[in-house]
């Protein structure tokens, strides 16, 4: 019987080392994101913090173009809100500039971010294959996609 035991913890063990290996893991990249302005706790989180997170799933949301049809896609993320709170941003905070590495920077009223999330993915695939708008992205559903800033370096609670 303690043998028997024994197979099947090597088997088992065995099992979750093959399986671990097929898990489709995030790149690895050199990249932080700030969360600065009226928080009591500023954060300076990597690539890899924020992939090692559970990530929210927002399907179906709607990017509008200013010019072309909208796109329609599934991202993933953190959202933004468990962000704000694990930074301590201000109850008196009324917007957010959102900032990227070239410091192009979109300033949205706070009301307007609702379920925005901070996404690593587009589709299943990782935003840290697209040079142009990855590794990070805030994408704001309800907002004009020229709003989504690429590339985010830096969030900014403003009072």
């Amino acid at each position: 019987m303690r043998r028997r035991t024994w197979i099947g913890w090597v088997v088992l063990l065995v099992a979750l080392v093959a399986l671990s290996a097929c898990a489709p893991r995030a790149p690895k990249v050199d990249w932080e994101l700030e969360v600065t302005g009226a928080v009591s706790q500023p954060l300076t989180l990597s690539f890899d913090d924020l992939a090692g997170r559970d990530l929210d799933k927002l399907d179906k949301v709607v990017m509008e173009r200013s010019e072309g049809d909208p796109d329609e896609n599934a991202w993933e993320g953190v959202l933004l809100s468990k962000i704000l709170d694990e930074a301590g941003a201000s109850a008196s905070a009324t917007a957010i500039i959102f900032r990227a590495a070239d410091e192009y920077e979109r300033e949205v009223p706070l009301s307007d971010v609702g379920t925005a999330v901070v996404a690593l993915k587009q589709d299943g695939t990782w935003l840290a294959e697209d040079a142009k708008s990855g590794p990070i992205r805030i994408v704001i559903p309800g907002l004009p996609g020229s709003r989504w800033v690429g590339q985010l370096v830096e969030i900014e609670v403003i009072e």
